[in-house]
C-alpha cells in the first residue's frame, strides 16, 4: 500500500505585530485607569474588559498589577523624551525655546499623564526606573552642554550651568500642574510665554541687574 501525502493545515498566518499592539492598548487603557481611580481603585478586569481579552491575559504582558503601573510611567516619559529629542537639532537658543513649547504642550493634550505622575509620587515615592526624575537626570548633562554654550557665546549670562538646567526643569515641571489645576489661568499659550520670558528676560530691567 503507497504511502498518503497529507497537507499541513494552512491556518490564520502569525501576526507579528499584535503583542507589540495588544501591550500598548493595554498601557492605554491602564494609563487612563491608574490616574482616575488610582494604584488601589483600578480594576485589572475592568482594563481587560476595555481591552477586549480575559484578565489572564494582562499577566501574560505584565506580571503584576505594579509592572503594569510601572509600564504606564514609563509610557509616559518615554513619550516625553523622544519628543523632546525630536527637537534636539538647529540652533540651541531655539532648543530652549522648543524643549519649554514641546514639554508643556505634551502635558497639557494629556491631562492623564499629570494625574499619572501624581499617582506615582504619593503611592510610589521610593520607585526607581524611568519617572520624571530620571528624565531629568538623563537629560540634564545635554542641556548644560548647550547652557554653557550659550554661555560662551555671550547669549546666556554666566552662571553654572547645571543650576540653570535645573531652574529651567523646576519651572516647566511645576507649570505642567498650573495647567492642569487652574485652565483658567491664560491656557497653554499664555503659560508657555511667561515661561520663555522668564527664561529669557528674566524680571530685572537692564540697569537694576548690578
Amino acid at each position: 500500500m503507497g504511502k498518503t501525502n497529507k497537507k499541513r493545515a494552512v491556518g490564520r498566518p502569525r501576526d507579528a505585530g499584535l503583542p507589540a499592539r495588544r501591550r500598548a492598548e493595554i498601557v492605554t487603557h491602564a494609563i487612563a485607569s491608574f490616574a482616575r481611580d488610582g494604584y488601589a481603585g483600578a480594576d485589572l478586569d475592568a482594563i481587560a474588559a476595555k481591552v477586549g481579552c480575559a484578565k489572564g491575559t494582562l499577566y501574560n504582558y505584565f506580571p503584576s498589577k505594579e509592572k503594569l503601573f510601572g509600564s504606564c510611567v514609563d509610557h509616559v516619559i518615554r513619550g516625553l523624551s523622544a519628543i523632546v529629542r525630536a527637537g534636539d537639532n538647529g540652533d540651541a537658543l531655539g532648543q530652549v525655546e522648543n524643549v519649554v513649547r514641546t514639554f508643556l504642550e505634551y502635558f497639557h493634550s494629556h491631562p492623564q499623564y499629570v494625574e499619572l505622575l501624581m499617582r506615582e509620587r504619593s503611592d510610589f515615592p521610593q520607585r526607581e526606573g524611568q519617572t520624571y526624575m530620571q528624565f531629568r537626570k538623563e537629560r540634564r548633562k545635554v542641556w548644560s552642554e548647550r547652557f554653557a554654550r550659550l554661555m560662551e557665546e555671550g547669549r546666556f549670562r554666566r552662571m553654572e550651568p547645571d543650576r540653570a538646567v535645573d531652574v529651567m526643569f523646576n519651572l516647566l515641571y511645576g507649570t505642567i500642574f498650573t495647567l492642569y489645576f487652574h485652565r483658567d489661568r491664560g491656557g497653554l499659550k499664555q503659560q508657555t510665554e511667561d515661561v520663555l520670558a522668564i527664561l529669557f528676560k528674566g524680571l530685572l530691567a537692564d540697569g537694576a541687574r548690578e
